[in-house]
């Protein structure tokens, strides 16, 4: 028997009924901050992935040779394909550009749960600024799209690598000792940090003292740190990012962290994640910040930021949360009494659907016992029953399957 590749899912109407609604909520909250909806490929050159991951990133990825000898990959994520889109087409469109997208995406990774080979993700690029309102909106934006989910339990964390880079360098850290940490820090392996930090010469106290300040939550401790012009402006720049959070969009909930690295180097300046904590160690469900791909892929460098959700964790931790998830039931289910009432039950149908009206004909010809209970089975909210009798006079019987009350209602009123 045929069964699905490992790491895949199959959905059934009602999951899909979940993962409609929530795209739907999501789409209307990045549409109502401004940005419109593109889509790249579902696969691309396999160059565009390793110009920016490195060739390591091969092992993670579906990579093919198509029959003209291209070297192909199926897309692990969206941002660089949007980018390079931006490139080959959008570098003239007035800025900023606020895109986002909806994808499926696909790495070769070991399944478990809240982590699949085949996944699907919602994101956006705001290409053209850098300034802290377009980055506290991008914030705020992240935070709304997960809130008007439904999502009750969120964290918020906001960090940012420009500040981090510079105490360690203030700690002496060379680039290949930085860039061994980044995979740790990453991992929250506090303890890991500590002893390589030992192991690069650092005395016990230094190193004691900067894995605290990878766990701190407070500026003011990180303040102390930071003492040469440039990392100055930029911790101006960063209070001044979550001042507009705060005061402008009302978002107080947040934790500061320079634990966030996001492991990949492109990434500069703020950065942040969210979590939902039910979901355990698969908690992230979103993360973003600004970063820097254009001139990587040969374009004419402008400010990027963006984010990326995880859209089926979302999921995952609105199941977690209890989530009552809002369903499209029939709104009319119709039953021909006999055979020769078929054609006029259609005409109804036709009508009804005609309406905006969600309307289903039972096509079995069961009888009106058996479609009863269909009806009853897929929560048809009331039941058309077509009849000779009633017909006659140009009506039908209307059953509220919830309630069980029947009434005799003229056709035309239908509604």
């Amino acid at each position: 028997m045929l069964k699905k590749p490992r790491g895949t899912r199959d959905y059934s109407s009602e999951e899909m009924e979940k993962r409609r609604y929530i795209e739907q909520n999501m789409r209307l909250t990045f549409q109502t901050f401004g940005y419109k909806e593109i889509q790249t490929p579902t696969f691309e050159h396999l160059e565009l992935f390793t110009a920016k991951s490195g060739e390591a990133i091969i092992d993670e990825l579906y990579s093919f040779t198509d029959k003209g000898g291209r070297n192909l990959a199926l897309r692990p994520e969206l941002t660089a394909p949007v980018i390079r889109f931006y490139i080959d087409k959008l570098q003239m469109e007035a800025k900023p550009l606020k895109l986002f997208y909806f994808g499926n995406c696909y790495r070769y990774d070991r399944p478990q749960k809240g982590r699949y080979r085949e996944f699907k993700q919602a994101g956006c690029e705001i290409i053209g600024t850098n300034t802290s309102e377009a980055y506290a909106e991008l914030i705020a934006m992240a935070y709304k799209i997960l809130q008007k989910t439904g999502l009750k339990n969120l964290e918020l964390k906001i960090g940012n690598l420009d500040l981090l880079y510079s105490i360690f360098k203030k700690f002496n850290l060379k680039k290949d000792q930085q860039k061994y940490l980044t995979p740790l820090i990453d991992k929250s392996q506090f303890e890991e940090v500590f002893d390589a930090l030992t192991d690069f010469g650092i005395k016990n106290k230094d190193a004691s003292l900067l894995t605290d300040l990878l766990q701190t939550k407070q500026l003011k401790e990180i303040e102390k740190y930071i003492n040469d012009d440039n990392s100055k402006k930029e911790l101006e720049k960063f209070k001044e990012i979550l001042k507009y959070l705060r005061e402008s969009f009302r978002i107080k909930e947040y934790n500061i962290s320079l634990a966030i690295v996001r492991g990949l180097d492109y990434y500069k300046g703020i950065v942040f994640e969210i979590d939902a904590p039910l979901l355990g160690a698969e908690k992230q469900i979103c993360g973003g910040g600004a970063y820097e791909l254009i001139s990587l892929f040969k374009g004419s460098d402008v400010p990027t930021a963006g984010f990326a959700i995880g859209f089926d964790r979302t999921i995952l931790a609105l199941e977690k949360e209890k989530y009552t998830f809002k369903t499209k039931n029939l709104d009319f289910f119709v039953i021909p009494f006999n055979k020769d009432l078929i054609k006029k039950s259609l005409e109804i149908t036709s009508n009804l659907r005609k309406q905006g009206f969600l309307v289903d004909i039972d096509l079995l010809r069961r009888g009106l016992s058996k479609s009863l209970k269909y009806a009853d089975s897929i929560n048809a909210k009331k039941v058309i029953i077509v009849a000779p009798d009633e017909l006659k006079r140009d009506c039908v019987t209307i059953r509220d399957m919830i309630t069980g009350n029947q009434e005799i209602l003229n056709i035309n009123k239908l509604k």
